[in-house]
């Protein structure tokens, strides 16, 4: 009994501290998965400047700005849909990997049999979040 009455105030105290640290870069991970997958060709910056850009015969999109082209609405699940590759347009259909399948892939079995389907979309929440988070 004393060692739970111990405990209470330490679990109390650590489930404000765990806030506080994921509030200082929210968006660490997504920002991760962006710079790893995404800004070879839409930029660091998510301008539709990165790399290889120019290898491509249509522009690249400027990421920073799907919700002005969307009346200042992010479509957070349309673009999660493109991510995971359930939203086929036809330039991420050829050159953009589908992320959804690729994460899986990366994941393997490790996971169980439904794991591998929701740390993938745990990674596709990241980076939609992410991109949400670039609005301008």
């Amino acid at each position: 009994m004393r060692t739970f009455a111990f405990a209470v105030p330490l679990l109390a105290a650590a489930a404000f501290a765990v806030p506080a640290v994921a509030e200082e870069d929210e968006f660490a991970a997504g920002r991760a998965e962006y710079l790893a997958a995404c800004a070879a060709c839409h930029g660091e910056a998510g301008d539709g400047n990165g790399e290889i850009a120019t290898m491509f015969t249509m522009p690249v999109p400027d990421l920073r700005k799907i919700a002005a082209r969307n009346d200042g609405v992010f479509p957070f699940a349309e673009v999660f849909r493109i991510i995971d590759g359930r939203t086929v347009i036809k330039a991420h259909g050829d050159p953009m990997p589908l992320f959804g399948a690729r994460y899986k892939r990366e994941i393997g079995d490790a996971a169980g049999p439904f794991g591998s389907e929701a740390l993938a979309r745990a990674r596709v929440l990241e980076l939609a979040l992410y991109l949400q988070s670039i609005q301008e």
